[in-house]
């Protein structure tokens, strides 16, 4: 296992969403820092994540997710479908502390871990769900549902649309742009916009894909 040195994951970190223009305090920084020790800590048993160096975890999960806080603004209600580790849902609940995020995954391994995360972190504005989307049923629909690297987008769409509230949006987010996928969706959706991230450190596309109901104007 790589070596944790804190000092220096905390620079790369707080550079980085310098970088982004994002305004994250140190307790925050220091929330997330808690949260990637944790990742580390249980990747080594649980298998989490294929990443195991925490100063790639850093760039790769951290400021990837990060990256796509701006695009939640004005969010009150999210759902991170497939959350696996908590990317990016537990990093969404400690940079909006303001937001709501539920986080749901089939792997109880997954989900296991969220609950630690949630618990040690002290985040209580998130909620974890063990179970297949489809099977969700949530007393307030969502603003936002949101995955990263879930399902194909029609697949997605299909499988949590009905958690989704009215003038709702999916944001998916994705490597390279997936022009295929975004030309399958079902019926009644169409992409509204389209978003290319920099991610600090990161030499890779990075893409943000927004879904809205209603027909392609």
């Amino acid at each position: 296992m790589a070596a944790f040195h804190r000092d220096e994951l905390t620079r790369t970190l707080t550079e980085g969403a310098r970088v982004l223009s994002l305004d994250l305090s140190d307790a925050q920084i220091g929330q997330l820092m808690d949260y990637l020790a944790l990742l580390s800590k249980w990747n080594a048993v649980y298998n989490l994540t294929a990443v195991r160096d925490p100063a790639q975890m850093v760039t790769q999960h951290l400021l990837d997710s990060l990256a796509a806080v701006p695009a939640f603004t004005g969010a009150r209600n999210v759902l991170d479908v497939g959350a696996g580790g908590g990317l990016p849902g537990i990093v969404l609940a400690i940079a909006r502390p303001d937001m709501r995020v539920s986080m749901i995954d089939t792997v109880h391994k997954k989900t296991a871990f969220l609950t630690q995360v949630k618990a040690e972190l002290g985040l209580a504005n998130i909620a974890v769900h063990t179970m297949r989307v489809e099977q969700l049923q949530a007393p307030e629909k969502f603003d936002v549902i949101t995955s990263r690297a879930f399902a194909e987008l029609a697949d997605f769409v299909n499988w949590s649309g009905h958690l989704l509230k009215a003038g709702g949006r999916f944001i998916a987010m994705k490597g390279v742009l997936p022009e295929e996928e975004m030309a399958r969706l079902p019926a009644g959706w169409h992409v509204a916009q389209v978003q290319a991230l920099q991610v600090p450190g990161l030499n890779a596309e990075r893409h943000l894909i927004f879904i809205e109901a209603g027909e392609q104007a």
